[in-house]
């Protein structure tokens, strides 16, 4: 799987492949792909990876489960594909976006654009059963995400890491370890059960591009076209 990827993620990430955690992952994926309708499809599992190369990570916006309804996930973490209705915790995001620097909510909930730009859409378990939130937790998907989060910490330039909700704030300790001047910021995650206790008024648009100059990097445009 990992040496689908075309960039310098596939070294990166080559020795998980000869891990027998990520072996089994690989069999389980086998099985499931055939007896299951499993998303996203196949083709799509590392589309964050692919889309946004190892070098070019200024965010990492980090999610859990993909969507597990048709034609939603298409590898990004949070994103759908073009033309599908638009996720509560999406929705909650660009009505944010909106509060914070003014973006319209678009129709369209795909967040490659952002991709394209250098945020890391990944989310911590990468494939999940149809109408199953959370199959395929445990099954050695977490070790993987790990080590990507790890070797972005582990980098000399900086990033801004956002953490939204407990699973994904779990994850500090990962990217403090490293003691590298990277900017996290945190808040409740953007569902509708968790967002009116924080997530909504926490900035984290505005707070990324202030970070990112002040690494003397470019701002995100977030705004998305229809």
């Amino acid at each position: 799987m990992i040496d689908t990827l075309t960039n310098t993620w596939r070294d990166i990430l080559a020795p998980q492949s000869q891990q027998p955690y990520f072996q089994q992952l690989q069999q389980f994926l086998q099985q499931q792909y055939n007896e299951e309708t499993v998303y996203p499809k196949k083709s799509d599992i590392l589309n964050a990876l692919q889309i946004t190369d190892y070098p070019d990570v200024k965010v990492i916006i980090l999610g859990q489960d993909p969507y597990h309804g048709v034609n939603q996930a298409h590898g990004l973490s949070f994103s759908v594909q073009n033309g599908q209705k638009l996720p509560p915790s999406l929705k909650n995001m660009l009505k944010e976006l909106q509060e914070d620097i003014g973006c319209p909510i678009p129709q369209n909930g795909d967040l490659t654009a952002w991709a394209k730009q250098g945020v890391l859409l990944l989310n911590t378990v990468l494939t999940v059963r149809e109408k199953e939130a959370h199959a395929h937790k445990g099954q050695g998907w977490e070790r993987f995400t790990d080590a990507i989060i790890e070797s972005v910490a582990n980098r000399d330039e900086p990033a801004v890491f956002l953490l939204w909700g407990k699973p994904a704030q779990s994850k500090r300790t990962l990217i403090e370890r490293f003691h590298k001047n990277h900017t996290i910021l945190e808040a409740p995650h953007p569902s509708p059960l968790s967002a009116y206790r924080g997530f909504f008024g926490s900035k984290p648009y505005s707070k990324t591009n202030e970070a990112l100059m002040a690494m003397g990097k470019q701002p995100i445009e977030w705004c998305i076209s229809d």
